[in-house]
């Protein structure tokens, strides 16, 4: 891995302020950094106490992100992770339903959010009998379901993705023989894969039907409230300033953003790019955590920190919250047996997908 392994076996708090000074000048102000040594060091000693490991999603705080996650990645990398673990304990620094879905892959375990309520806008937008009624409406329709949503939702559905994988989800659908697939609740993402696969798509929310023998991918209406806000002025202006920036967004932005930009993936996706192609400058249009994580991981690349756009519920995990989860193990992930029984069918069915 990198230093942030080296700065998990620091042996005081001052070699982890020294590591921590050392990846983060110039990222994260240094009386910030001389803040949060100490946090970093405590959750290091206790989580070996424990037998705990930290899993700390790509949109965290370069503070946290940079000293005691185990893994850093995206949805799918670390629901693979926390399906393969040995740990007695699994801390997500990330939302609650990623811990949710660890939790379903791990039962027996304790899982712990650093925080009680770390919600989000896509999670939020949609329930199971939204997806119950869907079904009902296009009885024929196998369900996707995006990795963030609830588990009562993933539970009413047949597979689950996540951004890195939908296209690869929604075409093993197709070459099973099915012709019209329900993929929740993402539109842009629901859309931008249906784009990219050269398929229809139609507004599942407002009752549009799917012509017959034509494949479509029919789609809800919720949106990540951070990504929904780039926009093709955004787009214009990078390329006006930088005119040889290379423009990496998410596909949970809209269709017209991610028709301008030079790469469309998930995180992991764009972590993969900025490390293994050259360019003059990268421009992340997501999370701006994230930007901050590449630029402090990636020195020599110059990655424009452009980005104002932070999510209200990632924002939440500190370090601070995620001692005091593992001091008290507080804020478990607690569902009930047949919520866990049926979400774990769609999830197992994406990680068999490779």
């Amino acid at each position: 891995m990198n230093d942030k392994l080296t700065v998990q076996e620091a042996a005081s708090v001052e070699e982890t302020l020294e590591r921590m000074l050392t990846r983060l000048s110039g990222i994260v102000p240094e009386f910030e950094i001389a803040a949060k040594a100490e946090l970093a060091f405590k959750v290091n000693q206790l989580k070996r106490e424990c037998n705990a490991v930290i899993l700390g999603h790509n949109y965290m705080e370069p503070a946290l992100y940079h000293s005691i996650p185990d893994h850093v990645g995206d949805s799918l990398g670390l629901s693979r992770i926390s399906a393969e673990t040995n740990a007695d304990v699994i801390v997500f620094c990330g939302v609650s339903f990623m811990a949710e879905t660890a939790k379903v892959l791990n039962p027996d375990k304790t899982v712990l959010c650093p925080v009680e309520k770390a919600g989000c806008s896509l999670a939020d937008g949609i329930t199971a009998d939204d997806v119950l009624q869907l079904k009902e409406d296009y009885p024929n329709a196998p369900v996707i379901t995006y990795v963030n949503t609830s588990a009562e939702v993933k539970a009413v559905s047949d597979y689950c993705c996540t951004s890195g994988n939908a296209k690869g989800v929604v075409k093993h659908l197709l070459d099973a023989g099915h012709e019209h697939i329900l993929f929740l609740p993402d539109e842009f993402l629901a859309r931008n894969t249906a784009d990219e696969l050269g398929i229809a798509y139609v507004h599942g929310a407002d009752g549009e039907r799917p012509s017959p023998g034509e494949p479509t991918v029919i789609g809800w209406r919720a949106h990540c409230e951070v990504h929904e806000l780039f926009t093709v002025e955004d787009v214009q202006s990078v390329r006006t300033q930088f005119p040889d920036a290379v423009i990496l967004a998410h596909p949970e932005c809209s269709p017209e953003v991610i028709a301008l930009a030079d790469v469309s993936g998930s995180t992991a996706a764009m972590v993969n790019y900025v490390r293994d192609v050259d360019a003059s400058h990268y421009l992340l249009l997501t999370e701006c955590s994230m930007g901050d994580n590449l630029a402090a991981e990636f020195p020599e690349r110059d990655i424009l920190r452009l980005c104002s756009l932070q999510c209200q519920y990632m924002n939440l995990i500190t370090l601070e919250d995620t001692l005091h989860s593992l001091q008290k193990l507080q804020f478990k992930i607690e569902l009930p047996a047949e919520i866990i029984a049926r979400a774990r069918v769609p999830i197992d069915r994406m990680l068999a997908i490779a």
